[in-house]
């Protein structure tokens, strides 16, 4: 009997639950292997969007496969980098900043293939309403925007904090999702 081909599978080197519902949603065959990767250090750019460039490199080296995506995104509020809020005080803080305000957020993407290797920065600006203290507490108390960068989640309640997004959403999500699909396929990845 002729040996088939091995059907390919593309490792997301993320540990993000968005980031694996998004590929999923597509169809991909996926391989889950979160990177052990530090997040923080003096060796880090302080530039949000090289921040969002090294991580998203980091993530991706660490990590073994033949076809291995990696990603990271960043809050950018005029050039300081709003992370993971460490508790629910710092969540509270970040929103307080964000609220009326228009930020960025770069999520940059890695994708090693057999071929070649792509690295580059996706940039999408999102514009808060302006929110009451009450407003603020209400979304610090669910709880959501704690694992997220700049302590909200644009696809979840945190869409009530949101008056407008100027490219594109997934960005936010943390992953660009037409750029990568488009990515994969034109190396003849497919769902």
């Amino acid at each position: 009997m002729a040996g088939r081909a091995t059907p390919l599978v593309l490792t997301l080197a993320s540990g993000s639950p968005r980031r694996r519902a998004l590929l999923e949603a597509l169809g991909f065959p996926l391989r889950v292997v979160p990177p052990r990767v530090e997040e923080t250090g003096a060796d880090l750019p302080q530039d949000p969007r090289e921040l969002a460039l090294a991580l998203a490199l980091r993530k991706g080296e660490e990590v073994l496969g033949e076809w291995v995506l990696a990603a990271d995104t960043v809050v950018d509020l005029d050039g300081q980098v709003l992370g993971k809020p460490k508790d629910r005080g710092e969540n509270h803080l970040f929103l307080r900043l964000l609220s009326g305000r228009t930020h960025r957020v770069h999520t940059a993407i890695y994708l090693r293939t057999p071929q070649d290797l792509v690295v580059e920065v996706h940039t999408t600006q999102v514009r808060f309403r302006p929110l009451s203290e009450e407003e603020i507490a209400w979304y610090v108390q669910s709880g959501e925007g704690l694992d997220k960068a700049g302590g909200y989640g644009a696809q979840g309640l945190g869409m009530a904090l949101l008056e407008g997004i100027e490219g594109d959403f997934y960005t936010v999500v943390g992953l660009p999702v037409a750029r990568v699909f488009a990515l994969l396929w034109e190396r003849g990845f497919r769902p």
